[in-house]
């Protein structure tokens, strides 16, 4: 390693990873609210999310003073994984400090948002394949609920479906609200972010500090 020059502080890069599945027909549907947060951000910073490396759209950015690689694999959701592993690798990104993962939650509410620092999968198919790529569950996760308003037969077709039109409002808030979350967590740390969206917490769900 070629050491910092006198003065110079190396400043370590958040990575943080929406979970999504490319092409135009999955781009505005339940399973791409992770995509739809780095969009959002994106947006907000005035970039755009297209460098490609590995297996990945990426962008670098500075929120709240800190450096950040924006992340949204390309692998399809089954695979997410792979490209986390390449990332986390090529940057060299503490996974326990620095890696940040945002994706839908069947089990929330739609329109709900939670934020957990470790835990299972939960069923889903993208964290799912995240744990077994970097052997660890302890890293940070935002969990964007998209549980549906109605019964429906097959949950794998709706988590697929584009959202319908009286939805608009609630998602636009949703991802107003996971990029909140995203600045408090890098500002002031994923406790006061845990606290103060995490108090919204219905009966029975986890308790705020999970």
């Amino acid at each position: 390693m070629v050491p910092s020059p006198p003065g110079h502080m190396e400043q370590s890069v958040k990575l943080i990873v929406g979970l999504g599945n490319p092409g135009i027909e999955y781009q505005f549907t339940p399973h791409n609210l992770g995509f739809l947060t780095i969009d959002r951000i994106a947006n907000g910073l005035g970039i755009e999310v297209r460098n490609r490396q590995c297996r990945a759209l990426t962008a670098r950015a500075t929120i709240s003073g800190v450096s950040v690689l924006l992340a949204k694999p390309e692998t399809y959701m089954n695979l997410s994984g792979l490209s986390v592993r390449e990332l986390v690798a090529e940057h060299e990104i503490d996974v326990q400090r620095d890696l940040m993962v945002i994706y839908d939650e069947l089990d929330l509410p739609l329109g709900t948002m939670r934020i957990r620092q470790r835990g299972s999968s939960a069923g889903h198919n993208g964290m799912e394949s995240i744990l077994g790529a970097l052997g660890t569950d302890e890293f940070l996760r935002i969990r964007l609920g998209v549980a549906p308003d109605r019964k429906v037969a097959d949950s794998v077709q709706y988590l697929l479906t584009p959202f319908r039109k009286v939805h608009d409002k609630v998602i636009d808030e949703v991802l107003d609200m996971a990029m909140q979350a995203v600045e408090v967590v890098l500002k002031e740390g994923p406790a006061a972010a845990m606290n103060r969206f995490n108090r919204k917490n219905e009966a029975g769900d986890e308790p705020a500090a999970t």
